[in-house]
């Protein structure tokens, strides 16, 4: 008896909890300005934890369709012009590294998306940081979102749902206009690195520019500062 009263009061308990969900006034409003309700955010931020357990697969997927798609972004980093095929860019630990470090900072956007303001500091602050790359433009931000989209659903499997499908899209549309805002502001300006790329670009290699005499490119490094 005591053990089919404790599984009623639970299936009971369960039952409140996705009432409370499913009844918008009362779940806790999230900012308006913010392109998902409070549902959509509470099963974002759910979702997420699946990413998070494969967060360096995930993001090693993502940077090879967007190089499948866009090849000529790899020239914009130092050490991704010599990855030819898949296989390459699955073994390399430069591109492992630097994937992750992407990775974290939408993690850190999507862990905090109920907090507008901490996250649209956060984002505008680390686009800011790629004004000093000469070989960047703000149009490279949109260019993560469908690899993006596309790694998260091989990482999700069955647990990308068309409703999911939809909260993710509309999150990394904000994710990355954010970052693109913070690229823009002139009023967060970074200066360009004294230190010079060891590769050339065609456009260098053309006017018979030296390496030494190079603009800054991406460098990869574990310092997020020094992306």
């Amino acid at each position: 008896m005591g053990c089919r009263q404790t599984k009623v009061e639970k299936d009971v308990e369960t039952k409140e909890n996705f009432d409370k969900l499913e009844d918008k006034s009362s779940v806790p409003q999230v900012d308006p300005r913010l392109p998902i309700d409070a549902r959509e955010a509470f099963k974002l931020k759910q979702s997420w934890k699946g990413i998070k357990r494969k967060i360096e697969e995930t993001g090693v997927e993502m940077f090879i369709r967007l190089f499948k798609t866009n090849s000529h972004l790899k020239y914009v980093f130092t050490k991704f012009t010599q990855l030819e095929t898949e296989d390459d860019m699955r073994q390399n630990e430069a591109l492992e590294q630097h994937a992750t470090f992407v990775m974290t900072t939408v993690d850190e956007a999507i862990s905090n998306i109920d907090n507008y303001n901490y996250v649209t500091d956060h984002l505008h602050r680390t686009g800011a940081t790629h004004q000093r790359f000469v070989d960047f433009s703000s149009e490279n931000f949109a260019k993560i979102k469908e690899p993006f989209l596309e790694a998260v659903k091989i990482t999700l499997g069955d647990r990308y749902t068309d409703y999911m499908a939809n909260v993710y899209t509309k999150t990394i549309d904000f994710i990355l206009v954010t970052l693109r805002n913070g690229y823009l502001d002139k009023n967060q300006c970074y200066e360009l690195q004294s230190s010079k790329s060891p590769i050339k670009t065609e456009a260098d290699q053309a006017n018979g520019v030296s390496s030494d005499q190079s603009l800054p490119k991406i460098e990869i490094s574990a310092n997020p500062e020094e992306k």
